[in-house]
């Protein structure tokens, strides 16, 4: 956990003051007053958070329901008492000491489907707002996990909901990448490539084999199982969600928080965060990307707000609408029959993004995480930084040879005759298969509009906007990259402030050796050319 002083730094004033709660009235607030929240998804990274600014805002929120299951060797009330050791739980615990009354932990999980007890059941039916946020979001999971969690949970959850007397407002989390296969992504509903029915059809009847052999036929142009079950996920959402108080927010790619309740809070290596990490600690040194491309890239605190906001919205617009419990709806009929695109009878879908009002490209990205990073050197550090984007694939193989593979054979060659235990191979390989996974969004470029997103911040109160800020034309992104690299440091590395004079030391010395290195290189690749060109026109003279 960070340190007083540490405390202190990260949550200094970024791009404005920070949100602080007010006496002044909040419409948001007051939805949730009485209000039993259930959240499928609270052990991740969007989840914590979301967990966290409903406690601390809306005060008088009910119970907080949180699904989780055994993982990982601990059991489930293990987990649950350790999420909330986490530092990002440290200003809700000093503003609202006794928000624990409030949350309820329920055993069970959505790995096959929505499982729970009858006794679970039965007290989740109290809930008035659902989140689902509950997903697998690795790019490549095997297929039937991934539909069993995105989709087959999808649609129990959605069922569920139908059972709850009370309930007022839905929000599906989706992704704005779900439709990546489409250069115009709109806040509207697409095609999918498959119906949410017939892919479970076919897990049901087909084994994991026979599955894994046609998964590449089935993902089509989706390039990996997230994307793909994320978008089927949208046609579950549409089918089941039907009568439902319900909308659908769609983040881009969510990086580390700006402002609440810590900037720079993160508990994960996804995405781009993992490029920042590996370069800053100096395995990564190049990536198969276009600079110029924009990074539709959002901080996650952004998107709670937005999600929080929508939920409020779409419960006041349907007050007086949802009479539940609904009846059961019919069985699907599976069919071929594409859809049409959205009507005005389908849910509203907000494109949580920031490319439409304050773009930056992937090279701006870069080279802010570069400057800040240069400031805070951790002492576990690898080598010193130098990392390049690559727009061609060919020259980004070059790199990887003669910046990844070499070093890493000589490094653990070194370390076999020495009798120490190689690594530098086996942790390039990962890096490759993650770097590989990223590259496709990083060398394509897509547009975004996110109209229903500023027509929702329109209707905001003036103290909302200030309580569930969630406009990211007022973001200043370089002064945001300051607390993202000291987040990254103290969060994720667990490398304290208190060392930054001794990471100082250790980066000078490897700032010396990286350019001795390269002086040598260069030396030996002058001299090499002048062997050759020298034994050329020795050649020629001969003749």
């Amino acid at each position: 956990m960070p340190t007083g002083k540490e405390q202190g730094i990260m949550e200094k004033e970024v791009n404005g003051p920070a949100v602080m709660m007010t006496d002044e009235h909040s419409d948001i607030a007051d939805f949730y007053a009485g209000c039993n929240v259930l959240i499928t998804g609270g052990s991740g990274f969007l989840g914590k958070l979301l967990i966290e600014k409903l406690l601390r805002t809306c005060t008088s929120v009910g119970k907080l329901y949180l699904i989780m299951r055994a993982k990982k060797g601990k059991s489930s009330e293990e987990r649950f008492k350790e999420h909330f050791e986490d530092p990002l739980y440290t200003r809700l615990k000093e503003e609202q000491p006794n928000f624990a009354s409030k949350v309820v932990m329920i055993e069970g999980q959505l790995d096959n489907g929505l499982e729970l007890s009858p006794e679970n059941r039965e007290l989740l039916k109290n809930s008035h707002v659902v989140f689902h946020g509950a997903a697998t979001v690795r790019f490549d999971e095997k297929l039937r996990l991934a539909v069993n969690i995105n989709v087959r949970g999808t649609k129990e959850i959605l069922l569920f909901a139908r059972e709850m007397p009370n309930l007022k407002a839905i929000v599906h989390i989706g992704t704005a990448f779900s439709q990546c296969i489409t250069k115009f992504i709109d806040e509207i509903f697409y095609d999918p490539p498959i119906g949410s029915d017939e892919l479970l059809t076919l897990l049901d009847i087909l084994d994991d084999d026979t599955l894994e052999g046609i998964t590449p036929t089935l993902l089509g142009k989706w390039p990996n199982t997230y994307a793909f079950t994320k978008t089927v996920a949208e046609d579950t959402v549409r089918k089941y969600g039907r009568d439902l108080p319900l909308c659908i927010v769609r983040p881009s790619i969510m990086i580390a928080t700006a402002k609440e309740p810590i900037p720079g809070w993160i508990n994960n290596l996804y995405g781009p965060t993992g490029v920042v990490l590996g370069a800053g600690i100096g395995l990564l040194h190049t990536l198969h990307c276009d600079a110029k491309n924009v990074a539709d890239i959002i901080p996650a605190d952004y998107v709670i707000n937005n999600i929080l906001a929508a939920a409020w919205h779409i419960g006041k617009e349907n007050a007086g609408k949802f009479h539940g419990p609904l009846k059961p709806l019919p069985p699907p009929v599976l069919s071929s029959k594409k859809l049409e695109l959205s009507s005005d009878e389908d849910p509203l879908i907000y494109n949580s993004v920031s490319s439409c009002q304050n773009s930056i490209t992937w090279g701006e990205f870069m080279k802010y995480n570069e400057i800040y990073g240069m400031e805070v050197p951790s002492k576990m550090v690898f080598w010193y930084y130098f990392f390049n984007l690559h727009p061609n694939i060919w020259v980004h193989y070059f790199f990887v040879v003669f910046t990844h593979l070499l070093p890493a054979i000589i490094c653990d060659t070194v370390a076999r005759l020495t009798g120490r235990e190689p690594v530098l191979w086996n942790a390039y390989k990962k890096i490759h298969k993650f770097s590989g996974v990223i590259s496709y969004f990083s060398t394509q470029q897509w547009n975004f509009r996110n109209d229903n997103v500023m027509k929702l911040w329109d209707k905001l109160s003036v103290n909302d906007r200030k309580l569930f800020y969630f406009n990211v034309s007022d973001l200043i992104w370089r002064d945001y990259y300051y607390y993202h690299i000291r987040g990254l440091r103290v969060f994720v590395v667990k490398d304290p402030l208190d060392t930054l004079e001794e990471g100082r030391r250790r980066y000078r010395y490897l700032k010396w050796a990286h350019y001795t290195l390269v002086s040598l290189v260069y030396l030996f690749g002058a001299w090499l050319a002048y062997r050759v060109i020298y034994f050329f026109l020795s050649l020629l003279l001969s003749f």
